[in-house]
This record gives structure tokens, C-alpha cells and sequence, in this order.
């Protein structure tokens, strides 16, 4: 590839220019797109390379809530690689790969929502900037409480095996069980943040969020005794507590949203019986 196609290809702007009519070719997104993917996949490799020179800080982090849990039960708990001699080396490189995917995440998110973004409306890319701004950091607090729940819920987890029995553990299925429930929590905390865009869409209104809201909080506390790793009272409420704070303030910005759309109306206080001025 000739030095300006490099260029071309890492620089911010789209890899093809669009025609007087503003469209482009079929071949031509299909190029950007071929593009984009060319980018996330070097900086997936770059990333690996770096968790490859940090795999006892990242061995550390993820071992940590194991450590802590095996520390408060009397019973024996090891994790161990049953995956014969190359064990190791998938150990290395899960670790690692699954380091190099979060890490690279802001990357390969941009790429796609550079690729969409030309096909939205003014008006939707407004609303998915917001979207993107309160998503981000909600997904990151819910990341965050299921790190520090996650000691608790192997603790219980580990401590249903009887006394004299020694629990090993796969080391590639902790590591898959710990990202899965990170994810989850990051998820759960996102609920409401798309109770927020169907009110804005027109589908859900603040009246029936209210009306339901008896039955939506049971099955918060459904969801959190379901997607949570342990069968404690604790991890559970430690997820359905800040779903439900986060549920009850989506209903009021729905409410609040519903009031003002009517308000806006142009026959908004006529009475059934009053003509429209239109």
C-alpha cells in the first residue's frame, strides 16, 4: 500500500469521498468498511502485543477476587489449566486476547459508529450523543460494582461444596465467568438508559411505567437474582438496588418528557367539546 493510502487509511476522514449528491457507491462503503476493519484489527494486534508485556499486572487484577474469596472459606479451592500441555499458552493468550478486546473497545466502537453515522438524521445523531455520553459511564459504574461483588459471589459459590472436598477450577472458565459477570452488571445498568430512548421514541409512556411499576420492580430483583454468579441475598440486592434508583428516575425524565410533549401541542387544554384554532 503506497504511503498515502496509510495516510488515508488513519486519518478521521471517510476513506472514499461521497458524490454531488452526496452518496457513495456500494464499492466504495465497501471499502470504507474493509478499511475500518483493517484499523481495529491492527490495534487488536498492537493491544495483544502490550498485554503479552503486562500479563502479571492483568493475572493479578483478575485473580484477585478469587484470592479474596479462597481467603475467607475453610474448604480447599485451586484454579488449575485442564487443558493438557499448551494449558499455559491459552492461558497467556485468553487473558490477554480478552485485555486487548476491552481495552481496544473506544477503537473499534468509533469505527462502527463512524460507519453508521452518515445515514443518520440530524435529529438521531443528536439523541445517539446523548445516548453514548450517559451510556458510557453508566456501563463503567455497573463494571465497577460487579468487580467488587464478584469476591462475595465466589465466596458462596465456592463454600456450597461439603468439608473434605477440594473445588478446582478451571482457570479458562473463571476467566470466562468473570468477564460474563462484569458484562452483565455494565449491562443491567444500561436498562434504563433505553427506558429513557423508547419514551422518546413513542413507544413506552410515563403513565404506564407507573402503572407497571410494581410488577417492573419485581422483575428487576428477578433479573438480579437470575444474571447474578452467587445465590446470596447480598449480590443481588447490590444489582437490583441501583437498577430500581435508576428505573424510578427514568420514569420521572418519561413523565417529565410526556408533559412538556403535551404541553407543546397546539390544542394542549381544550376540552373535548372546544374547537382547534387549526
Amino acid at each position: 500500500m503506497a504511503i498515502s493510502g496509510v495516510l488515508r487509511l488513519f486519518s478521521g476522514r471517510p476513506v472514499h469521498p461521497v458524490g454531488a449528491d452526496g452518496r457513495m457507491a456500494l464499492s466504495d462503503h465497501l471499502r470504507e468498511l474493509r478499511a475500518r476493519i483493517l484499523k481495529v484489527a491492527l490495534a487488536l494486534m498492537v493491544a495483544l502485543a502490550v498485554a503479552l508485556f503486562f500479563f502479571d499486572q492483568l493475572y493479578d487484577f483478575v485473580y484477585g477476587p478469587y484470592k479474596d474469596a479462597q481467603e475467607s472459606l475453610p474448604q480447599g479451592s485451586s484454579l488449575a489449566t485442564t487443558s493438557g500441555a499448551g494449558g499455559g499458552l491459552m492461558l497467556y493468550l485468553k487473558l490477554c486476547g480478552f485485555a486487548a478486546l476491552i481495552s481496544t473497545s473506544p477503537i473499534w466502537l468509533y469505527q462502527i459508529w463512524a460507519f453508521i453515522l452518515p445515514g443518520l438524521h440530524a435529529n438521531e445523531k443528536r439523541w445517539s450523543y446523548i445516548f453514548l455520553a450517559v451510556a458510557a459511564p453508566l456501563f463503567a459504574v455497573g463494571v465497577v460494582l460487579g468487580f467488587v461483588t464478584l469476591p462475595k459471589g465466589l465466596e458462596v459459590l465456592i463454600g456450597l461444596n461439603p468439608d473434605g472436598v477440594t473445588n478446582l477450577i478451571d482457570f479458562n472458565e473463571y476467566l470466562q465467568f468473570f468477564f460474563r459477570t462484569l458484562l452483565v452488571f455494565g449491562l443491567a445498568f444500561e436498562i434504563p438508559v433505553f427506558v429513557i430512548m423508547l419514551n422518546r421514541a413513542g413507544a413506552v409512556k410515563g403513565r404506564t411505567l407507573a402503572r407497571y411499576r410494581p410488577w417492573i420492580v419485581i422483575a428487576i430483583f428477578v433479573f438480579a437474582a437470575v444474571a447474578t454468579p452467587s445465590t446470596d441475598p447480598f449480590t443481588m440486592t447490590f444489582m437490583a438496588v441501583p437498577m430500581v434508583v435508576l428505573y424510578f428516575i427514568s420514569e420521572v425524565l418519561a413523565r417529565v418528557h410526556d408533559n412538556r410533549k403535551e404541553r407543546s401541542r397546539p390544542n394542549a387544554g381544550l376540552s373535548p367539546d372546544e374547537a382547534s384554532p387549526l
